[in-house]
């Protein structure tokens, strides 16, 4: 068991179920039959892809991850496990998820290969650019709920689409909230996520707060286009707009103790939406 620890903890396991989830999300929210064993396939496909992408972000920062202490007893920074040992397993893992994904259809699994590589081979070294990082980080981390409604549907269109802007811009707030939490951690590594040359002021929460206003109205198109009841509508207008009073309160107390419950917050607005959705989605 000592053995397969290292190689479980590569994956990331609470990012990538969270990650997985919201794949899942997305399958289910399609207007088509779901079948048991689709479910449990599609949630193990976007498990292993986040917990592949993750395994490339991590050979990537071996050295940088020595440097902060959320990241220092890694496996790969402890050498628990080789460089070489974890890219053939970040390989498998993949290869698994791109198949699993191709079960259902090239196209789910055309957009989880970008989602893969953008997420470790483009993301990953603009950490330490600046915050154009967060920019394209948003789109691997808003892929899952379309690769799921991909996967379901077998076709894009405008649902997917809106799926995808949700999250898309969901990200924006959550990933400024971990990084004005983990600022300092972040500057060991020379990690420059934060917009506004990386302070942590009223200029840069307004910035955060600009994006969070879009989830308000983007949150009512999937009522305006029949995915979703008016139910889940309101419930996501409110939800939204409990999140962005946040974001008013990280401009009037820009601390870390406000970036922290913004970043709970996140995680938070975006179960409630997902939940609310599957829960008043139209039917067959």
């Amino acid at each position: 068991m000592s053995r397969i620890k290292p190689y479980i903890a590569l994956l990331k396991s609470r990012l990538s179920m969270t990650v997985a989830f919201s794949g899942t999300f997305g399958f289910l929210l399609a207007p088509v039959e779901h079948k048991a064993i689709d479910i449990v396939l599609i949630s193990l496909g976007g498990f292993l892809l986040t917990g592949a992408a993750n395994i490339v972000n991590q050979l990537k920062e071996i050295e940088f991850d020595k440097l902060m202490k959320r990241t220092a007893n890694r496996p790969l920074p402890t050498q628990t496990l080789t460089p070489q040992n974890a890219q053939i397993y970040g390989l498998i893992i993949a290869a698994l998820a791109i198949g699993i994904l191709s079960y259902f259809t090239w196209k789910a699994a055309a957009i989880g290969l970008l989602s893969y590589i953008l997420y470790g081979y483009v993301y990953t070294p603009l950490k330490r650019v600046g915050p154009i990082s967060v920019f394209v980080g948003a789109f691997p981390g808003a892929f899952p709920p379309m690769i799921g409604w991909v996967a379901a549907t077998q076709h894009f269109g405008w649902e997917p689409g809106i799926l995808f802007a949700i999250q898309f811009f969901w990200q924006f707030p959550h990933f400024w909230a971990i990084a004005w939490v983990a600022d300092a951690d972040y500057k060991k590594a020379g990690f420059r996520m934060l917009p506004n040359e990386g302070k942590k002021d009223l200029k840069t929460a307004f910035t955060i707060m600009i994006y969070t206003v879009f989830l308000i109205p983007l949150g009512f198109l999937p009522y305006i286009m029949q995915m979703t009841g008016i139910t889940s509508a309101i419930i996501t207008i409110v939800a939204g707009s409990l999140f962005l009073g946040q974001t008013f309160y990280l401009m009037m107390k820009p601390t870390d103790k406000a970036a922290r419950w913004m970043m709970f917050g996140s995680f938070i607005y975006l179960l409630i939406v997902q939940i609310a959705f599957l829960f008043d989605k139209v039917k067959l």
